[in-house]
C-alpha cells in the first residue's frame, strides 16, 4: 500500500529537519519548500495528499498560499503547524481550507497523530489553542489575512508583502508577472483605501496584520 505523501513547507530549515525525522517512518516526504510562491509551484508539481505549511513565510504567507492552492483546485489536505495561537489566524487558516492547525511548541507525537486525523478525513486543532478561539471559529466575520487586513484584495496583500519585505517595485513586478506601473498603482490604491500616508505607514501596517514579521 502506497503511503501517504507530504510536502513541507516553512522557512526556518532546522524546523524543516526536525519534521522530516519526525513524519518519515508514517509518510513519504516529496519534498520541502522555505516560501509560499515555491509552495504554490511544487504542490501542482508533485500533487501531495498532505501539505504541512507555515503561517509566516517570505513572498507569500501561508493564509494566502492556502487560499490560491484551493482556488487552483488543490486537492492536499493543509495543516498548518504555527507559532501563532490568536483567534484571528486560527479562523483564518480554517476559512482558507485548513484541516488540522498545530501549534510548533506541541508535543512532537501531535503532529504525526494530527496528519492521521486529517487524512481520514476529520479535522485537528491543538489542544494548545484556547477553547474560547475554538468557539469562534464559525462566528460570521469579515475574512482577514493575518489580522484584519481583509479590506485588501488578494493581488493588494501579495504586493503589500513584498513590499514590506524590502523588495523594490521591479522586483515585486518580475515576481508577480505584472508590470511596475500595476505594482505602484496598488501600492497607492492600498494607502489612499487605508488612509495612510507614507511607505513606512504601509509598511507598519503589513507588520500589524500579520503579513510580514517584524524583524
Amino acid at each position: 500500500m502506497q503511503r501517504p505523501k507530504i510536502l513541507l513547507a516553512d522557512d526556518h530549515t532546522l524546523l524543516l529537519d526536525g519534521m522530516c525525522k519526525l513524519l518519515e517512518n508514517d509518510f513519504t516526504l516529496i519534498g520541502s519548500v522555505t516560501n509560499g510562491r515555491e509552495l504554490l509551484t511544487e504542490a501542482e508539481r508533485l500533487m501531495p495528499d498532505v501539505i504541512l505549511l507555515d503561517i509566516s513565510m517570505p513572498l507569500l504567507n501561508g493564509l494566502d498560499a492556502a487560499r490560491q492552492l484551493k482556488q487552483r483546485g488543490a486537492r492536499a489536505k493543509l495543516v498548518f503547524v504555527t507559532m501563532h495561537s490568536g483567534t484571528d489566524y486560527v479562523r483564518e487558516a480554517f476559512r482558507a481550507g485548513a484541516s488540522a492547525y498545530v501549534l510548533k511548541q506541541a508535543a512532537a507525537a501531535e503532529l504525526v497523530g494530527a496528519v492521521h486525523e486529517v487524512l481520514r478525513g476529520n479535522t485537528y486543532v491543538s489542544p494548545l489553542i484556547n477553547k474560547d478561539v475554538l468557539a469562534t471559529l464559525n462566528s460570521p466575520r469579515q475574512p482577514v489575512s493575518g489580522r484584519g487586513s481583509g479590506e485588501l484584495t488578494l493581488r493588494q496583500r501579495e504586493v503589500l508583502q513584498l513590499v514590506a519585505e524590502g523588495h523594490a517595485a521591479k522586483s515585486v513586478a518580475d515576481l508577480l508577472h505584472i508590470s511596475q506601473k500595476t505594482v505602484e498603482f496598488h501600492k497607492a490604491s492600498m494607502m489612499r483605501q487605508l488612509g495612510l500616508r507614507s511607505s513606512a505607514e504601509l509598511i507598519r501596517y503589513a507588520i500589524n496584520h500579520g503579513l510580514v514579521e517584524k524583524q
